[in-house]
């Protein structure tokens, strides 16, 4: 990530805060680098759990050059894709998380690798989301291979 794009990802990350400034003050000096930021404004956030979550991300890789962010926690047992603002209210499928208006996420600074939360994508500061159409195609997909592999007695990954 260039120092432009960081930057430009700041900004946009930080924009939907009630006090930008404060948050971006604070982000930089906190030492875990993590911020409180309100879903639902410029995105909604999809959690999957991480064995669903890395194959979906691989299917999209090989459909799209770029993803919209995505997120993973400490162990990655749980991955958070970045979809437009709305999606969780519309979402009907099981098992997946939703994070829209009226929560709060976890977000890390940027290029920092914090003992927890990191970006698998980062954000890249134009406001990139993942197609939530999109999206559940590759969760299908990246599930339909996890029970072929099941069934023909494969491992996993």
């Amino acid at each position: 990530m260039t120092g432009s794009e960081m930057k430009a990802a700041i900004e946009w990350l930080t924009s939907v805060a009630p006090d930008p400034a404060a948050c971006r003050w604070e982000w930089e000096r906190h030492p875990q680098g993590i911020a409180l930021l309100p879903a639902g404004r410029r995105w909604d956030v999809l959690i999957l759990p991480g064995e669903l979550g890395h194959p979906t991300l691989d299917v999209l890789a090989r459909l799209i050059d770029r993803p919209g962010p995505v997120l993973a926690d400490f162990g990655e047992s749980r991955m958070g894709f970045f979809v437009p603002p709305g999606t969780v209210s519309r979402w009907i499928g099981s098992g997946i998380r939703g994070c829209g208006r009226g929560t709060w996420i976890v977000v890390p600074y940027p290029g920092r690798v914090t003992g927890g939360v990191r970006w698998v994508v980062p954000p890249d500061g134009s406001g990139t989301l993942t197609d939530a159409g999109l999206l559940e195609l590759a969760m299908h997909e990246a599930a339909g291979a996890a029970a072929r592999d099941a069934r023909e007695g494969r491992p996993e990954g």
